[in-house]
């Protein structure tokens, strides 16, 4: 047997969850139909687009998406020859052409390769070379600039801006996508499709080498948004707000796919803005949120005062894609009253895998959340399983830690042109995550998981693994700090040591690094203190919300340096 079949097997080994489940629909297309062509729908309101900067609203009945979706899927056969198996690259932002893009290729069954229209203009050129994307459509502001890059991507036959009034020839209108009119099935080509069809190819963010291409299918899409919409029992009568970018999983299967799923609506802001953020679930009667703890935090240094927004079918922020510190959870529950749904998932598990039981007691619900070193990230969703496995695949006893794993149909079909990539990732019949994790099982049995750290992120001190989320979460408490990153440093005795880097809240009166240490050390053994503290002025996220840890340690290292040869000791 050949390597390249060894690894098929074990990918496929991976995404088969051992349980039947069956989607009524052959293909995206015939899902999407029977959403916008349903009687009960058709004048129901699917999409409200919301624009601050601009002061922007635009709303889509069902009746209205179908009509636009599939004029635009015809333009893309007739006018960019575009068919089934074809990939398209997006360089778009929260927008409502880029939804409808995204529903049009789908329909049609091509692939979108989303990038978000901040990448440097290496990463973009390495994402569309490497992707063998045939067109590209982009942003109005940045079609000079892609359109530059196309005489050396052989595979590229057409770059196309889009604005406001839809696809854009140069800077002159050669289709409105935005026509209103009654919804009718259109002509649209021949299709094949198949719920296999590849449908999203997301570009990771790629901590060390080049970033990996995640291969989505369109089953995969419907069966994460299934298991979400199931387990939160969202339905016709629910209204989603997307504040994430939909360059990425979470904001796309959350908040676009998962809506039209259930039957439900979503509220689709141009961006996230915390002056706007409560008016806005007040305004439009949202009754669920996806954000990442980056947006808890900054809605608590907001601290605006709620009471006069009618937030009663408000049911709590779905909270996931970064490490939610215990101090955060606990200080935004106690300040809005509105529960945390965290949970957990990766681009290579469509989105979501696993999220904390909506029916628990409050009491039960905070314990989970705040009684261990991490918040619990729950259960695992139908669809999939999910293990704690040693490095020889071995499952590991509840309260060891060891790899979380995943298995099931939400599990990707792989990395874009990476077998050494999807040799890695995918053992044992699991998909090894890369994150290190344990368990706990309640009084029923059930096993709830926790997320230590990423493997690649861990600090190895004298030998001995130290998480570095349980320091910042520490860090974190200080009334001084804003942000606070607890980061590995070459060290002479130890092998690695500890800094802290801190973003103090007035930077004009920031914390000395005695008092921060000595913080530190009040609730730290000394292995896990920090030794050294180094101030900053910036916050290093990725645009999802992930803090840029293996980043951050990379830029730091020559001012740590000077500490590689001090034995640090404890005077306590």
């Amino acid at each position: 047997m050949s390597l390249l079949s060894g690894v098929h097997d074990t990918i496929e080994q991976a995404r088969d969850s051992g349980r039947a489940t069956e989607l009524p629909w052959t293909s995206f297309a015939e899902f999407f139909r029977s959403r916008v062509y349903d009687p009960h729908l058709v004048t129901r309101n699917f999409l409200t687009y919301c624009d601050d900067e601009r002061h922007l609203r635009r709303t889509y009945t069902y009746a209205e998406l179908g009509t636009i979706v599939e004029g635009l899927a015809q333009l893309f056969h007739t006018r960019l020859g575009l068919t089934r198996g074809d990939r398209i690259a997006t360089l778009l932002f929260n927008h409502d052409v880029t939804v409808l893009t995204y529903f049009a290729a789908w329909t049609l069954g091509i692939a979108v390769v989303p990038i978000n229209i901040e990448e440097p203009p290496e990463k973009k050129r390495y994402i569309l070379e490497h992707s063998e994307v045939s067109v590209v459509l982009c942003w109005q502001d940045v079609y000079d600039e892609i359109k530059a890059l196309q005489t050396d991507l052989p595979n590229l036959r057409e770059v196309v801006a889009l604005g406001d009034s839809g696809l854009l020839d140069g800077k002159r209108s050669a289709a409105k996508t935005a026509q209103r009119g009654a919804s009718k099935p259109l002509r649209l080509p021949p299709s094949t499709s198949r719920l296999d069809d590849h449908a999203l190819i997301v570009y990771t963010s790629g901590t060390t080498g080049p970033p990996k291409g995640v291969i989505l299918t369109v089953a995969n899409l419907l069966i994460d948004a299934d298991a979400i919409a199931s387990w939160h029992g969202f339905g016709i009568n629910d209204r989603v707000m997307c504040v994430l970018p939909i360059h990425h999983v979470n904001g796309i299967v959350v908040t676009l796919i998962t809506p039209l799923y259930c039957k439900g609506s979503l509220v689709l802001n141009r961006r996230f803005k915390t002056g706007s953020f409560w008016r806005r679930l007040h305004e439009e009667d949202v009754t669920s949120v996806s954000v990442v703890p980056t947006l808890l935090e900054f809605l608590l240094d907001t601290d605006e005062d709620i009471t006069a927004y009618r937030l009663d079918r408000f049911g709590g922020v779905i909270c996931g894609a970064g490490p939610l510190l215990k101090d955060t959870a606990a200080r935004f529950e106690d300040r809005f009253g509105f529960r945390i749904r965290h949970g957990y998932g990766l681009s290579e598990t469509t989105c979501y895998s696993s999220f904390l039981p909506n029916e628990l007691t409050q009491e039960q619900h905070r314990h989970w959340l705040t009684g261990y070193e991490f918040p619990s990230i729950g259960l695992p969703l139908r669809h999939n399983m999910m293990a704690i496995l040693d490095d020889r695949g071995r499952s590991l006893p509840e309260a060891v830690r060891g790899e979380i794993c995943i298995r099931g149909r939400t599990v990707c079909a792989g990395y874009f042109k990476r077998e050494d990539a999807n040799e890695a990732a995918f053992q044992w019949g699991w998909f090894r995550s890369g994150d290190e994790g344990f368990y706990v099982a309640d009084e029923r049995g059930r096993p709830f998981f926790f997320i230590s750290g990423r493997l690649k992120e861990l600090i190895i001190r004298g030998g001995v693994n130290i998480s570095p989320l349980e320091i910042d979460d520490v860090l974190k408490t200080h009334q001084a700090v804003r942000f606070a990153m607890a980061l590995p440093f070459e060290n002479r005795y130890y092998g690695e040591e500890i800094a802290a880097y801190v973003v103090p809240k007035d930077p004009a009166a920031p914390p000395s690094e005695a008092d921060v240490l000595a913080h530190c050390r009040m609730r730290l053994p000394f292995a896990k203190q920090p030794k050294v503290v180094l101030m900053g002025d910036d916050m290093p996220y990725t645009s999802t919300g992930k803090p840029k840890r293996l980043e951050l340690k990379a830029r730091l290292a020559a001012t740590l340096a000077q500490y590689r040869d001090r034995q640090f000791r404890d005077h306590a």
